[in-house]
């Protein structure tokens, strides 16, 4: 996606929305740019197309603190000192890198913020369930017998 991402056009400022009721305002995003590796001649050489998107996730004043406890807990192998830092450089314009990584915040945020799976409820299995296992060990255990030959 050129140009815009996640409801917002990118570059320009404005709330990044993650999900219906969460979006992180402009100010609480900082970017840093540098120059990016690989292919693309002497473009690579001259301007700053690599981009870093920095959120401070334990300072974040948009995220509830259950929201917030939760992504710290999900993302703490990614987090620096709650820092959560996107790098993107796979695209020769600045712009473009600045969407991805814009669309990489949102997804990792996503996921982080998703609520806990409900939990199963243990179950015992049925009788029928129970009695076909058995029957099925018995069968096999027979098969193996077979095999065996007699000894003499």
């Amino acid at each position: 996606m050129i140009g815009k991402s996640h409801g917002r056009i990118s570059g320009m400022p404005g709330p990044l929305h993650i999900r219906d009721s969460i979006s992180i305002p402009d100010t609480e995003l900082r970017w840093r740019f540098s120059r990016s590796s690989g292919p693309g001649g002497q473009s690579v050489n001259t301007t700053d197309s690599r981009v870093e998107l920095i959120f401070d996730l334990a300072g974040s004043a948009a995220l509830g603190p259950i929201l917030k406890a939760r992504a710290l807990r999900r993302l703490e192998g990614r987090l620096t000192d709650g820092v959560l830092t996107i790098a993107a450089s796979e695209h020769r314009s600045q712009l473009r890198n600045r969407a991805a990584a814009e669309e990489r915040l949102v997804d990792v945020l996503r996921v982080a913020l998703a609520p806990p799976p409900r939990r199963r409820r243990p179950t015992a299995p049925s009788r029928a369930a129970v009695e076909r296992r058995l029957a099925a060990k018995r069968r096999r255990g027979d098969t193996k017998r077979l095999r065996r030959g007699s000894e003499d």
